[in-house]
């Protein structure tokens, strides 16, 4: 199983005291910690893509460029492209490129993403939502897997044999299908063959057992191996030297985050009970000890049949850069070695 980190790179991490941090000494910041998860072995690190204040990852790839410069063999990922609102052809330019930059870490992520402020900014029509990104999808994969494209469809101009430069290194681009709840999403995924990368951020892991078997079943009847058909987790976490100390460091941020997103969303202030509830034995958040991540780890692995990833998005809590930089350490020192 592969461990590893996603960043929405916070424009602010030390909002919860009044204080900013200027986005250079963020993007530093974020530099700093991705090389240190290189050093300490972690397997993959990814940065999301958003188009709001609070976020500096608007432009995934060029943040996962400078990294590819700064690290050695951790493989770099969007976490996610959300390729509704962008061009397959320049997304997979993009990533081609940092393939060679890396040497072959390259991969992406891509989805719907979980917000629609791309949409307005871009203009497209909300209405749109799936068929943009199914349609997308199919052009994507066709660019991937020729050098010279012919295609047609309803957003984009068509193509009409034009290659798409420059190459990767690696022969076949990885790329991933980020999903919520949606089983459409997972039936996609699986009839394609392509990895699915699950968010579980709220709620009971096994939960999405049925979703994933969904993905699973769709893969194998449309003549996909098993083994191509990977499973990753991503979810919230944090972890410090003991269970009690990362409960506490995490929660004031991630009562804040999540409670702001809830105003837009509907969903009630979050509150120490509910949170509790959360890192307990069977809900999504990955927050303790290093002991106590690793054993969840593995249940939340046991409950959906298998997963090869597991990300930690930390950047919830508000917490400051040294917080993060020691919770990399424990999670490629610690973790690491007991879920492998």
């Amino acid at each position: 199983m592969e461990l590893g980190i996603d960043s929405f790179v916070m424009a602010v991490p030390s909002a919860l005291n009044g204080g900013g941090l200027p986005p250079v000494q963020a993007m530093e910041d974020l530099l700093q910690r991705m090389e240190r998860a290189d050093q300490v072995g972690l397997d993959v690190f990814g940065i999301g893509e958003h188009h709001r204040e609070e976020f500096l990852d608007s432009a995934p790839h060029m943040i996962l460029a400078a990294a590819a410069t700064r690290t050695k063999r951790i493989r770099l990922t969007s976490a996610v492209t959300v390729l509704s609102a962008a061009d397959p052809v320049r997304v997979f330019q993009n990533f081609a490129t940092l393939d060679l930059l890396s040497s072959g870490r390259a991969e992406m992520i891509v989805g719907r993403g979980s917000f629609i402020e791309s949409f307005p900014l871009f203009g497209l029509d909300l209405h749109d939502y799936d068929a943009l990104f199914s349609e997308k999808l199919e052009l994507l994969l066709k660019i991937r897997d020729n050098e010279k494209v012919t295609w047609s469809g309803l957003f984009r101009p068509p193509l009409t044999g034009q290659g798409v430069y420059p190459r990767p290194v690696q022969q076949k681009l990885p790329i991933w299908v980020g999903v919520g709840g949606t089983p459409q999403s997972f039936v996609r995924a699986g009839t394609l063959g392509l990895p699915l990368m699950v968010a579980v951020i709220g709620g009971d892991t096994h939960r999405f057992r049925p979703l994933v078997d969904l993905y699973r079943e769709a893969g194998l009847a449309a003549g996909h191996a098993h083994e191509d058909l990977k499973v990753g987790l991503h979810s919230l976490g944090y972890v410090a030297e003991t269970t009690e100390q990362a409960a506490d460091e995490f929660f004031p941020g991630y009562a804040k985050s999540f409670t702001e997103i809830g105003k837009e969303r509907g969903w009630p202030p979050v509150t120490r009970r509910h949170f509790d509830i959360q890192r307990g034995p069977l809900g999504a958040l990955l927050v303790g000890s290093p002991e106590e991540v690793a054993e969840k780890i593995l249940r939340h692995s046991e409950a959906l049949g298998g997963v090869a990833q597991v990300s930690l998005q930390m950047d919830p809590g508000h917490l400051s850069h040294e917080q993060l930089m020691r919770a990399i350490e424990l999670l490629g020192e610690r973790v690491a070695p007991m879920i492998r």
